[in-house]
């Protein structure tokens, strides 16, 4: 119900312009992006500047907040995730730990190589075991 209500009062804007789709995505440059800002900063509101370039308004509201926070910087067209490097770098940054916490942690990884090492060591000893029994078996059928 509240999208016919969308439609209507979109048709009472802007005619049957308000109810045309865009078949595809418009492509915003910064530059574009900033016009439409300046008119939301110079006193004009979200929703009838949205109406009139058929955006939508949570989408204008996010380029002004962003122009608030990092100026132009923030009307840059950033598409896509950021690579995972980035995304590390970032949480070792902020991830503090102490330094109890940092031998608790340099302990723990000794103790998990010297692990490893045995369980690579059995697993070598065991297959060393299995040949030699079934060289003995193979020994004692040939008898």
């Amino acid at each position: 119900m509240n999208h016919v209500r969308e439609w209507v009062k979109n048709y009472d804007d802007l005619d049957i312009d308000g109810l045309k789709h865009s078949s595809t995505n418009k492509d915003w440059t910064p530059e574009k992006r900033f016009e439409l800002v300046a008119k939301v900063l110079a006193g004009k509101s979200i929703n009838d500047v949205a109406k009139k370039t058929h955006i939508n308004p949570g989408q204008l509201y996010q380029w002004v907040r962003k122009y608030n926070e990092r100026g132009m910087d923030g009307l840059q067209c950033k598409k896509g995730r950021p690579t995972k490097q980035i995304v590390m770098k970032k949480k070792t940054k902020k991830s503090k730990i102490s330094v109890s916490e940092q031998e608790e942690l340099k302990l723990l990884r000794e103790r998990n190589e010297y692990l490893e090492m045995e369980n690579e060591y059995l697993k070598k000893l065991n297959a060393l075991v299995s040949k030699r029994e079934a060289a003995e078996a193979k020994a004692k059928k040939q008898r």
